[in-house]
């Protein structure tokens, strides 16, 4: 099969619980590959197309349970339209930078793993192509639940779905995300994201800095 993007570009996908610090990673790494010369697309899951921003309100704005099944497919609609409209002709161009902020390994932690699926029901899911494409490096910023829970009630912004659960979720999503490190660790690096922003930001760069160099 063809290459699905260019040998210079790359596809770097970003994981961890809420508070873990992805939203403030992602614009360090932005800035720090626009600075390397790099044209750099910023995303989110669900969203970055109308599609999946439709689907975002959706699912974040429910007011009644989402059936597991149906959370799975509905995040992988979202994905399979966001890799066909953006991601995918974006790599296809020189020296491009795709970032998303949760890609599949949130559906192997939220719905696999919490909502109780299985690991096998998203891969099946994920059989079909473009939905089998998986990312040159995912970035796993690990926190505890107790740091995760500090920096949510810090931040006091409105829960939406997922952020109403119950600790018990969040407990069993931590276990969703190592259990995909271990699985997939040539491709998920586990970050500890207690540390402090700039260190976390150096151990990133770290990690990219190996990836280019290995080709």
């Amino acid at each position: 099969m063809e290459s699905f993007k260019d040998p210079s570009s790359l596809f770097i996908t970003f994981e961890g619980i809420e508070g873990s610090g992805k939203t403030t990673q992602i614009k360090k790494i932005s800035e720090h590959f626009g600075n390397e010369g790099y044209t750099v697309t910023c995303l989110r899951e669900p969203g970055g197309t109308i599609f999946g921003e439709g689907l975002r309100e959706v699912i974040l704005n429910s007011k009644v349970p989402i059936a597991p099944i149906s959370e799975a497919l509905l995040f992988a609609s979202s994905r399979a339209q966001l890799l066909s409209e953006v991601i995918l002709p974006k790599l296809k161009q020189k020296k491009h930078v795709v970032i998303v902020d949760r890609y599949v390994d949130s559906s192997f932690a939220y719905q696999g793993i919490a909502r109780g699926l299985g690991i096998e029901t998203i891969n099946d899911i994920h059989s079909h192509y473009p939905l089998n494409i998986f990312p040159d490096m995912t970035l796993y910023l690990k926190i505890d639940l107790e740091t995760s829970l500090k920096r949510q009630n810090t931040r006091g912004n409105e829960k939406y779905y997922f952020e109403k659960e119950k600790e018990s979720f969040y407990t069993l999503l931590i276990k969703g995300f190592d259990k995909c490190h271990e699985k997939f660790n040539d491709r998920i690096k586990l970050i500890d994201a207690s540390m402090d922003m700039d260190s976390v930001t150096q151990e990133i760069k770290e990690n990219i800095k190996a990836l280019l160099k290995n080709g």
